[in-house]
């Protein structure tokens, strides 16, 4: 009787044993799914404990795209050169020369010198030139003996013969100029102021 007792109370236990495990196989079978020594990459899938599959937890990173780059296709259109062209009609444009501007020469200023009074016997010479640069262009008897008709005839001559702007003067461009025949004393003092004139002037 007792035997009997104790192998119903033994069967009884190992019964209860076998519920409990088999009411929980989701361990068991995690340690048989389990692989043995196999290395966790991450980002990879792991088998949970009831057979699935988990996503690794940690995010990936993705990969930054690179910058999209200019493409040939839009690169930016030649702009027409000014050398020639097309207008909106067609029709061909050429460019013009360049303008040359030419300045004319500068014009030599003109100046005035005034020779010295001189006297003689029969009264005063005095002589003034007129020069574009250096070249006397003009000769002018400011003063000349007027006292008598006869020295005013002389001093006619005198300055018909040197002054002016085609005189003699002029001609000759300095003051070595011939005596006026028949007044020595007029064309001596008219020489003697012109070559006091251009001596100023230089």
């Amino acid at each position: 009787m007792r035997r009997a007792l104790l192998a119903i109370t033994g069967l009884a236990a190992s019964t209860t044993v076998l519920v409990v495990l088999k009411g929980s196989p989701g361990t068991s079978q995690v340690a048989q799914d389990l692989p043995v020594d196999r290395p966790v990459v991450p980002g990879s899938a792991e088998p949970t404990a009831t057979g699935g599959v988990t996503a690794d937890p940690s995010p990936t990173v993705a990969a930054a795209s690179p910058r999209p780059t200019r493409s040939a296709s839009r690169a930016p259109s030649a702009r027409p050169t000014t050398g020639s062209g097309s207008d909106s009609g067609g029709q061909t444009r050429t460019s013009s020369p360049p303008r040359t501007t030419t300045k004319p020469p500068a014009q030599p200023t003109t100046r005035t010198v005034t020779g010295p009074l001189v006297e003689n016997e029969y009264g005063n010479v005095q002589v003034q030139i007129v020069l574009s640069g250096s070249r006397i262009v003009e000769a002018r008897a400011l003063e000349l003996p007027q006292e008598t008709a006869q020295s005013d005839q002389r001093s006619e001559q005198v300055d018909d013969r040197y002054s002016g702007s085609g005189g003699l003067v002029v001609q000759e461009q300095g003051a070595d100029l011939d005596t006026v025949s028949g007044a020595t004393a007029t064309s001596t003092s008219y020489k003697q102021s012109l070559q006091a004139a251009i001596d100023r002037a230089n």
